[in-house]
């Protein structure tokens, strides 16, 4: 499609390949960045850091590709394979974000096949305070009802 800025000389190999391979997949579909990011869920400049090997894509982005250019199965799984072994090859930043005390490391479901895995900004599970909150509004708004009932009825 169009031409692609040279790749860094010191990029892993396992990233160069997946990112030759995800930009021929991108021009595979005839669609411009703009074009790509109107149809899935990441911008034009998003797209542009993941085919410039500047930060590595989601999952998700991946798999959005994957399915505009039509692969499914076995070649979708393969991507996949690819997608992992280029994230866990992938240069690190200089300083990493650090996780707060007792903060559980996400960890996939292996049952999902890599397409289907849930979005990486799933919002956390509540801790159950809203919840209890919820209730102890309910019965407060119950007893004042209740209390409005006897007193005017």
């Amino acid at each position: 499609m169009g031409v692609w800025q040279p790749l860094p000389d010191d990029l892993p190999p396992e990233v160069r390949h997946f990112v030759e391979q995800l930009r021929t997949l991108k021009d595979s579909t005839g669609l411009s960045l703009v074009a790509l990011g109107a149809k899935t869920a990441y911008s034009k400049s998003s797209w542009h850091r993941y085919l410039n090997a500047t930060q590595p894509p989601p999952r998700q982005a991946v798999a959005a590709l994957c399915r505009i250019a039509g692969l499914a199965g076995p070649d979708a799984e393969r991507f996949g394979v690819r997608w992992e072994l280029a994230v866990q090859a992938w240069p690190r930043p200089a300083t990493l974000p650090v996780r707060p005390d007792g903060a559980a490391e996400y960890e996939d479901d292996p049952t999902l096949p890599w397409w289907d895995a849930p979005p990486d900004h799933t919002p956390a599970a509540p801790d159950g305070r809203l919840l209890r909150y919820a209730v102890v509004l309910l019965v407060a708004l119950l007893a004042v009802g209740l209390l409005a009932a006897v007193t005017l009825g």
